[in-house]
């Protein structure tokens, strides 16, 4: 596979705005899009082949903080006038840092029961309530906030709000957490943000709509990295494994080890397969099945991946940014964007569309 990046060195080495400098400046960020434009949507075939670049090349919090710009801040960003089109040029050249701040500090993932709310006046807006477990929230130079702008749990009383940074009433702390170095995990608190009312993005009552379309976008994302992400730890291992070095009688040459690791290997094997057949009618259609379906398979398929390479490499899994490090953070593709039994549920609920469709 040709490399986006030829000449980078040791430009994608740093945390997440490091590394989104990087792919700003060489200009890769827009090979993740059809025809470079966000607004069209993204491509699979370039995302995926972003992801894996950058996952072989960074630490996993700055691919993380790339991905979700990647799948949802910048596309959200594509739907709105004035600030919103101003970030969105910074975000492509890599000048600025999105975050999508969704997750409530009051509802957590349950987002028509959240608390941040945003009062709307002729000329301007008001912003008060916190999020949570929000990537890209220590680094970042513009939010994008999910708000309620209506009491009620119905899907058009939220929109989008872009707020700088650095606005007054704005507050940004780090989640306690040793994992995803480089992601700029934490979390946001807004007291009183006043803004004009332009930086409302997309229409207001349209920002669980355009979420809905976006997260689809980000499973699809996720397991796209996590193809690339398993079938780095499998090469890997299996190099550890046949290394001669390392014992008289390599640890390859055990056949219940090389069933192990060809189960990892169908896995993933599967789970590509799946990117492949669904991930145009995701990135086209936004469905929300085929989302679901993606999500679940990327979940199942790191949590075991990332555990049996980790088993396998012994003691030198527990090195210093070795394969159980690696899995711990791996565990972010069962839970964010949807936990694994919530997607499954998604699944089981078209069941009979999904099935028919393997018919012959």
């Amino acid at each position: 596979m040709p490399e986006l990046l030829p000449d980078q060195g040791d430009a994608l080495t740093g945390g997440g705005r490091e590394v989104w400098a990087a792919l700003g400046a060489s200009g890769a960020l827009r090979s993740a899009y059809r025809g470079g434009d966000p607004s069209l949507g993204v491509d699979p075939v370039g995302l995926g082949r972003l992801l894996s670049e950058v996952d072989a090349q960074a630490e996993v919090g700055a691919t993380l903080s790339s991905c979700v710009q990647l799948a949802t801040a910048v596309p959200l960003l594509a739907t709105g006038s004035g600030p919103a089109e101003a970030a969105l040029a910074d975000a492509l050249a890599g000048t600025s840092v999105t975050a999508l701040a969704a997750t409530d500090t009051t509802a957590g993932s349950d987002l028509t029961a959240l608390g941040t709310e945003v009062a709307i006046g002729d000329n301007e807006l008001v912003l008060n309530g916190g999020k949570r477990w929000i990537t890209n929230a220590t680094q970042a130079d513009r939010i994008l906030v999910l708000a309620r702008h209506r009491p009620g749990r119905h899907f058009t009383n939220f929109t989008w709000v872009l707020v700088p940074a650095s606005a007054a009433g704005v507050t940004a702390r780090p989640a306690d957490t040793e994992l995803f170095a480089g992601a700029g995990v934490g979390h946001l608190t807004f007291e009183d943000v006043r803004l004009p009312r332009e930086h409302l993005v997309g229409k207001p009552g349209r920002g669980l709509a355009a979420f809905a379309r976006q997260i689809a976008v980000e499973r699809l994302a996720g397991a796209l990295w996590a193809v690339a992400l398993c079938r780095r730890v499998l090469t890997a291992t299996k190099a550890r494994l046949e290394d001669p070095t390392r014992s008289d009688e390599p640890l390859w040459r055990n056949e219940s080890v090389r069933q192990r690791f060809a189960t990892c290997v169908v896995a993933v094997r599967q789970l590509d397969a799946l990117c492949r057949e669904l991930g145009d009618r995701v990135a086209t259609r936004y469905d929300t099945a085929a989302a679901a379906l993606l999500k679940a398979g990327a979940g199942m398929t790191a949590e075991r991946v990332l555990a049996d390479c980790a088993q396998l490499q012994g003691a030198d899994g527990f090195a210093a940014g070795g394969a159980q490090w690696l899995r711990a953070q791996a565990a972010v593709f069962g839970i964010g964007g949807g936990v694994t039994e919530v997607v499954l549920s998604a699944v089981a609920d078209s069941a009979d569309a999904l099935l028919a469709e393997t018919a012959r």
